[in-house]
Formats: structure tokens, C-alpha cells, sequence
């Protein structure tokens, strides 16, 4: 068997090693340099490969994605018609559920509030101070990195509440689905993040006419993709004062240019698209249970729904 690895943002070694110490027969090349012949590729494990590559491939038999979002393959009109298998294992969705705890709890605690205070040399105490059981945080999309940060906030004795496309259950957290949902998980959040897939049907969701429906001194954090956001009606929202801030992990282009209003806006926080890295050391498993059920023949798991986009 001989598997291709293409990322650019990955450390191809770290796979190599985990990958052979798990399966040692596995014939491991990374792309470009060591790609050898195309026709003797039957595996692709990979993260934002050139358009056509794939395509140039004619043994090529299943694609594994290195992330969660599988949109940039997608985006890809000479994506083979072959099995497409997402990421979805255990480090990346801790990284993901460390993320947005800590972003609800830095607009939870007014930390936003106090890091410009020390900026200012200035003193000065709340006088009121709102518990976690009185914050209502909404999750946009319950999938696999929704429903574990949805689960961990609850812990946390937030009150907590979902979102999704399609009906979803999760003991001890309101659950809301389809457009009739909508405006009801809105009205009630007070700290909204955004996990959703990007489909066109999600694409640009994070609007104006979202953002008129969160009460007014809401919070937004987008962890998911930048086309879910509709950067200038974010502006608007703030500079309106209709919403009091939002932690932005994603952006339409990236790196963010250096003289976006992003970088100082003084209601926004920035972190470059770090909420969850796949790491090989946790993340090898899912490819190598995936390698070994194919040899077993039996089906695979996490397979994109290409219709759905995800």
C-alpha cells in the first residue's frame, strides 16, 4: 500500500513516524518531493492539496482528510468521485472544546474589559458579576466539536443551548434545528459560537439579520470557517453597540492582512486559526483504523456526505 501525504501546514516527518509505527508496511510518501509515480498511489491523506492533484492519481482509492472541514477539497472541481473521510478523533476535538471555553469564559468574566483596564493603568472594580448558570451560551452546529463543547460548557453550569440543520438530542441542553429554530436559539443566547460545516446553505449565516436577533450586548465567536462571516455586518453590530464583542479565529483571507479592522478593533480578538491543530500523535488512529477496514473490507466511518458538504 502506498499513501500520499500533501499539507503544507503540517509536519509531514510526524506523520511519517507515527504512520510507519503503527503499520510498518505502509509505503508513506510526502508530497511534492517524494511523491514517486502517481500510478502507484491507492491512499491520500492530505489538507488543501493543488487542484487536480488527485485527480492525477489513477489508483487512488480512498481521500483522507487532515481536518474536520472538508470544504477546500470540495472546492476542488476535479475532486475524484472517490470515498472522502473527514477528521474526526479525540485531540481535535479537545483543542476545539479548550478554545471555546476559554473565549466564553474571557467575555463571561469581562477579561476583554480588565486587559484594557491594566492597558490604561486603570483601577476599577465591577459591581456586578454574573454567574455561569446565568450566562446563556448557543452553539452553532452539534456535531462531533459542538456536542463536546456544548457538553463541557454545560459542566461548567453555563446554560447552554444548540443549534443544527437536522433534529439533535443532548441530554440536559436545549436543543434547536431546521430555519423554524432559528430566531428562538438566537433570542436566547447571549455568547454565540459558531462550529458549523461550511455548505452553502452556511455560508455567510453570521449576517446582519443573525445579529438583529441576539440581544443586544451579545457575543460572537466563530471558530468554524471565515466564510460563515459576513466581516462588515460584524463591523456594523459593534460599532452599533447592538453587540459587545467577538473572538474571531477564521477569516475570508488568510493570513489576515495587516490593515484590517480586526486587528484593532477594540470589541474583537484575534487568534490566527489556531482553535484545534490536528496533531499526528492523536490523530494517526482514525487513519489507520481507516487503512485497516479497508484491508478487513468492511465500511468506513466519518465518510462525507458530499451533498450535504460534510
Amino acid at each position: 500500500m502506498a499513501l500520499l501525504f500533501v499539507s503544507a501546514h503540517d509536519h509531514a516527518e510526524d506523520w511519517v513516524n507515527e504512520l510507519k509505527a503503527q503499520l510498518p508496511e505502509l509505503d508513506v510518501r510526502v508530497w511534492p518531493e517524494g511523491m514517486g509515480d502517481p500510478a502507484e498511489i491507492d491512499y491520500a491523506l492530505v489538507w488543501k492539496p493543488p487542484a487536480g492533484l488527485l485527480a492525477s492519481l489513477p489508483k487512488l482509492k480512498v481521500i483522507f482528510s487532515l481536518g474536520a472541514g472538508v470544504d477546500a477539497l470540495l472546492a476542488d472541481p476535479t475532486l475524484p468521485d472517490l470515498p472522502l473521510v473527514r477528521m474526526v478523533e479525540p485531540g481535535l476535538t479537545e483543542g476545539m472544546t479548550e478554545y471555546v471555553c476559554l473565549h466564553v469564559l474571557r467575555w463571561h468574566r469581562d477579561a476583554p474589559l480588565f486587559e484594557a483596564q491594566q492597558r490604561d493603568v486603570v483601577w476599577k472594580q465591577l459591581t456586578h458579576q454574573h454567574l455561569a448558570r446565568e450566562r446563556r451560551v448557543g452553539i452553532l452546529g452539534l456535531g462531533a466539536l459542538g456536542s463536546d463543547a456544548a457538553q463541557v460548557l454545560k459542566a461548567l453550569r453555563f446554560d447552554v443551548a444548540g443549534w443544527s440543520r437536522s433534529p439533535k438530542q443532548l441530554d440536559g441542553i436545549a436543543t434547536y434545528h431546521g430555519a423554524e429554530g432559528l430566531a428562538p436559539f438566537l433570542a436566547r443566547t447571549d455568547i454565540l459560537v459558531c462550529l458549523l460545516p461550511l455548505t452553502p446553505d452556511t455560508e455567510n449565516i453570521l449576517d446582519a439579520g443573525l445579529f438583529a436577533q441576539l440581544p443586544r450586548g451579545a457575543v460572537v465567536i466563530n471558530a468554524a470557517r471565515g466564510r460563515h462571516l459576513v466581516e462588515e455586518d460584524l463591523l456594523a453590530a459593534l460599532n452599533s453597540g447592538h453587540l459587545a464583542g467577538a473572538t474571531l479565529d477564521v477569516f475570508r483571507t488568510e493570513p489576515l492582512p495587516a490593515d484590517h479592522p480586526f486587528w484593532t478593533h477594540p470589541r474583537v480578538t484575534v487568534t490566527p486559526h489556531v482553535a484545534a491543530i490536528t496533531q499526528a500523535r492523536t490523530a494517526v488512529e482514525q487513519v489507520v483504523g481507516g487503512l485497516k477496514r479497508l484491508a478487513a473490507g468492511q465500511p468506513l466511518i466519518n465518510l462525507v456526505d458530499r451533498r450535504r458538504g460534510y
